[in-house]
């Protein structure tokens, strides 16, 4: 990893009152942004985990139905199973499913 290059981290969060959260955030230095274009980029990725395969293909499904729309082919990595599917805003959902032998206990 190189040491020397710039990170950013965008966090996107509800907030309760949206001018106060403004005003805070603006007396800290910070602009605002405007809202993401989701065809374009990328505003978050969600991840969901479920308790089979079936039930990652199932969830998908019903997504696709309801008006969302594929995001990727499925990715079947034999210990790890998973699907994804954009919701009727763009945002990405990752559906997933983990062998639970393969998860160590603490």
């Amino acid at each position: 990893m190189t040491t020397n290059c710039t990170r950013l981290i965008f966090v996107n969060l509800p907030v309760r009152d949206l001018k106060r959260s403004m005003a805070f955030f603006g007396q800290l230095g910070f602009t605002q942004n405007e809202i993401c274009n989701t065809t374009k980029q990328t505003e978050g990725l969600f991840a969901l985990s479920c308790s089979s395969r079936a039930e990652v293909d199932e969830l998908v499904e019903k997504a696709v139905a309801a008006g969302g729309k594929h995001a990727m082919a499925p990715q079947d990595h034999g210990v790890m199973y998973g699907w994804s599917f954009y919701d009727p805003d763009g945002h990405h959902w990752e559906v997933m499913w983990m062998d639970p032998k393969t998860i160590q206990p603490q």
